[in-house]
């Protein structure tokens, strides 16, 4: 899984480095930038919420005597894993050339 991860990653490296000149280039595709922009942040924030939380849960199970600890640590950081998502998600919808 790990060779999975490190191949899909350097591959959408890859097309997003070669992508960059289309994108700057006035067309369709620079219409959805926003959204795809949109979509990522998404998705990569549910994908850092979800770990976290898997994590603390693992956690509060192996050491239930400091589950309150870590329950506060988890909604500390996934407050600030959703204030990053929202100014992310701000940014990127306004670049929607439909909203203006």
């Amino acid at each position: 899984m790990n060779r999975l991860v490190r191949m899909t990653y350097w591959g959408l490296m890859a097309v997003l480095a070669f992508a960059t000149p289309a994108f700057a280039a006035d067309g369709p595709l620079i219409e959805f930038s926003g959204a795809i922009g949109a979509g990522l942040v998404t998705f990569g924030a549910a994908y850092g919420i979800g770990k976290l939380a898997s994590a603390a849960y693992d956690g509060m199970a192996r050491q239930p005597e400091v589950a309150g600890t870590i329950q506060v640590a988890m909604i500390i950081a996934a407050a600030l894993i959703e204030g990053f998502t929202f100014f992310a998600l701000v940014v990127c919808l306004q670049q929607n050339p439909w909203a203006k």
